[in-house]
């Protein structure tokens, strides 16, 4: 029974895979919390018509919440805790659309997102910039050569000038911008943008709420020169610095990850949406043959292939369930076909495949490359799995962030020790936060590894909220985390501050009560294995 809350495309059955992968936009939307990534998702539904009004985050007394924000923690708050996956129809396209946490703490899951999609819309608030909590992410897309589209957006409201916001993006994060559509007037006294590409004037309107799409009025430039006045000047003597200095949408070097082209807007009041929209349609890549862990390109046309980058459980009360999203890298993906996973060698049950628009769901027939699909209770399944159906392959896994915090935690009623150790497997898989266990005292009270604290809060409410067992969270001395192996491990108890634990991949683990400590070993005892677990970087 279809649940979204769109009419479905129907696709076709097409054995030419290459000509289905062309029609997939695969992105993400990525930014600093209170930017407007959510707000700007919301619209890009809104727009594309899979969503009749636009909701809001922070919801008010009879307005519905964000699509993609269904995890009720998230309604509370009003914030993204959780990446999202939205799939829906605009022109005659596939677009595969996952709204990512803002939030510092949860950036390991933006990053698995990130190895999931083609593109990446970067949101700006025309107020604050690039924010340090999340310039890793952004140097994250760089290093991964991303193709980058940024939205400046609140221009509704007082901001920095636009071309000081050019100068930041191009220092910060190594990206040259190169303006598609510019502002007339300046933040706060917001009159419309001009197209560089085409010369064309779009008049600033809004709506009520911005619940429904804004009419978009063209001006002609005599016009446009009666009304705005000064404001129109300044603009066009902005247009003509840009033309000069060569910042014109290149999209080789937009492809290539080294410029990026920018939008103004602001998804709050819908205005600047449609054009960010097309955009994706017309500059963003289809999917390409990813590299296999050879770095061998697997064809798209080869058999079908993909590779799990989030595992969810419990995203509908009603089903209870628990689904591993995978990104499909080749071939043509069938319900009911017979596949395989690379590291367990074991067969994943296909018979129930599910398309997802926030934690509404649909089965499905059929997939194509740059389609994120969630396979039901494929409990053999985990995060970097690849599964595949034909020959064999491998993809690279999705490395782990270095935990900065650490914690313990205890069951508060010991009569729901069983729900408890079923949950914390549960979150260990999804990657909320990294268990690790002591082999002599197994589940009774592990210890929590995290980027931020607010991973323990999320998993502290999601034990007592989805599995009935109400968990102490107790902060705990360790400062650094390191992969050792047995050798080492023996050295580093005798030492005394360092704890032996195992992670859920069997990776023994050494925890240190003092960072400097650390540091001493690492310079006096090079010969001790004590590798970096991940810092936005594979440790070489």
């Amino acid at each position: 029974r279809a649940l979204c809350l769109y009419p479905r495309y129907a696709m076709e059955t097409s054995d030419n895979i290459s000509e289905e992968a062309v029609r997939r936009r695969t992105f993400a939307i990525i930014s600093h919390p209170d930017a407007g990534k959510t707000s700007l998702t919301e619209k890009f539904l809104l727009y594309a018509g899979a969503v009749q009004e636009a909701g809001s985050v922070r919801a008010r007394a009879g307005q519905r919440s964000a699509t993609s924000d269904w995890m009720e923690m998230e309604r509370q708050r009003g914030i993204s805790i959780s990446s999202t996956v939205l799939q829906f129809p605009y022109r005659d396209l596939v677009f595969n659309l996952l709204d990512t946490p803002g939030h510092r703490d949860f950036s390991e899951d933006t990053y698995r997102v990130l190895a999931a999609v083609d593109a990446v819309i970067m949101v700006l608030d025309t107020a604050k910039g690039i924010e340090a909590q999340t310039l890793k992410l952004f140097h994250v897309c760089r290093s991964r050569n991303l193709p980058v589209l940024t939205f400046f957006n609140k221009f509704d409201r007082p901001g920095r000038d636009p071309l000081e916001l050019l100068d930041e993006v191009e220092q910060q994060i190594g990206l040259r911008p190169t303006p598609a559509t510019w502002p007339v007037g300046q933040p706060g006294d917001f009159r419309g943008t001009i197209d560089r590409r085409t010369g064309l004037f779009t008049k600033y309107t809004r709506t009520a709420r911005g619940a429904a799409a804004a009419p978009e009025e063209i001006v002609d430039a005599e016009r446009a020169a009666a009304e705005e006045g000064d404001a129109w000047k300044v603009a066009l003597e902005s247009c003509s610095l840009l033309d000069a200095i060569g910042a014109d949408v290149d999209i080789p070097s937009f492809l290539a990850g080294k410029s990026t082209p920018v939008f103004v807007g602001s998804a709050l009041t819908n205005f600047g949406v449609r054009a960010l929209l097309d955009a994706v349609t017309e500059l963003a890549p289809a999917p390409l043959p990813r590299l296999d862990l050879a770095e061998k390109e697997r064809p798209l046309e080869s058999s079908f292939s993909g590779f799990v980058f989030k595992i969810q459980a419990n995203m509908d009360p009603n089903h209870r369930d628990r689904l591993a999203f995978a990104r499909v890298c080749s071939g043509h993906f069938e319900r009911g076909m017979d596949v395989d996973c690379t590291r367990s060698g074991r067969s994943v049950g296909t018979k129930y495949v599910t398309t997802a628009f926030g934690n509404d769901r649909e089965t499905i027939e059929e997939a194509f490359p740059g389609d994120i699909i969630g396979l039901v209770n494929a409990g053999d399944l985990r995060i970097g799995d690849t599964i595949y159906a034909g020959k064999k392959v491998e993809f690279p896994g999705v490395p782990r962030f270095a935990p900065e915090v650490f914690a313990s935690a205890r069951p508060l009623d010991r009569s729901k020790i069983k729900q408890f150790r079923k949950g914390i497997e549960q979150l260990d898989q999804e990657g909320v936060v990294q268990v690790l266990r002591d082999l002599d005292f197994g589940d009774t009270e592990p210890v929590l590894a995290a980027v931020g604290v607010l991973q323990f809060e999320v998993f502290a409410y999601r034990l007592s909220s989805e599995f009935g067992a109400p968990t102490e969270i107790i902060s705990s001395p360790y400062q650094a985390m390191r992969i050792t192996d047995k050798a080492s491990a023996d050295r580093l108890r005798a030492i005394g501050g360092i704890r032996i634990l195992y992670r859920s991949d069997n990776e023994m683990v050494a925890l240190f009560e003092n960072k400097y400590r650390l540091q001493r070993l690492e310079k006096d005892e090079p010969e001790l294995t004590l590798k970096l677990v991940f810092d936005g970087q594979p440790d070489s």
